[in-house]
């Protein structure tokens, strides 16, 4: 069930600290975190910058359905909108935020669902659970799901009728799940898979709704079906924080990497990189 790193390609490098990549309009997206920047790359091409945000962090991304960007302003706890003219405020999640937010995904009505730290605490220390926010696409906010321990990644499944998001910091770290309902709203919580030394980070899904979700600290990208059992595993070399399908027939798992995820040795160092392994029939 272990695939070799060997398989890797490195596509981008000489990063700060690549997170939230999107396949999107047939390119890679993805924030350069620790150099405040989101960054467009399509292959056969350069990564150019999108956009930079003054004193903050970008991380998670998404689009309106019409095609703008959604960014996730960690520090400041706001979704930031790129309209034609420049960045505008889209959401302040500072009422529902405890922490920094983080991961977050934008369904096709536009719709973001947003996560948070909860606080500022590092593993192994327990965490202050959160609340998932939810953004309309009007840019009201509301709290789609509390008591989340690190509410982080997070993909839809069975035709956006079920959302998954990674709970990294919970004791045992899991993945959990609920029924989306047309408005948006959350029920049926439950538990997809409970992991151990795994801390799940950043997801992407299949057309079959099989989860890849990245793993730091095993160094690994893992593969888990439907119905919560792990069926692949990819060792990697270097720590991943995030993945993302793409490529034409969205069988290229992208992968963020990075030596460090302290900011300052991050900005110093920019050892991030993408690296990318085709994954179909795995």
């Amino acid at each position: 069930m272990s695939d070799a790193s060997s398989d890797f390609e490195t596509v981008i490098s000489g990063l700060a600290f690549p997170e939230g990549p999107r396949w999107f309009d047939g390119s890679l997206w993805f924030s350069d975190m620790h150099d405040n920047r989101v960054v467009r790359w399509t292959p056969g091409g350069t990564a150019e910058t999108v956009v930079t945000l003054d004193d903050d962090c970008p991380s998670g991304l998404g689009f309106l359905p019409d095609g703008r960007l959604l960014v996730a302003a960690m520090h400041a706890r706001k979704v930031l909108r790129l309209d034609e003219d420049g960045l505008a405020v889209h959401a302040d999640l500072s009422d529902v935020a405890t922490w920094h937010i983080n991961d977050m995904l934008v369904d096709p009505a536009g719709r973001a669902y947003v996560g948070n730290f909860g606080d500022g605490t590092a593993p192994p220390e327990p965490i202050t659970p959160a609340h998932l926010a939810v953004v309309e696409p009007d840019g009201s906010v509301g709290i789609a799901a509390s008591d989340l321990e690190l509410p982080n990644g997070m993909v839809l499944l069975d035709g956006g009728r079920t959302l998954a998001v990674a709970e990294t910091r919970a004791l045992p770290p899991r993945i959990t799940a609920f029924d989306v309902a047309s408005d948006g709203s959350l029920s049926g919580r439950r538990t997809l898979i409970t992991l151990s030394s795994e801390l799940p980070d950043g997801m992407t899904s299949d057309a079959d709704d099989n989860i890849w979700f990245a793993s730091p600290f095993t160094n690994e990208l893992i593969r888990v079906s439907p119905d919560g059992a792990v069926t692949a595993r990819i060792h990697c070399s270097r720590p991943p924080y995030a993945c993302v399908l793409g490529g034409p027939d969205l069988g290229t798992l992208y992968v963020c990497v990075s030596d460090t995820w302290v900011p300052e040795v991050a900005r110093e160092q920019h050892t991030g990189a993408i690296l990318s392994i085709e994954v179909t029939g795995r």
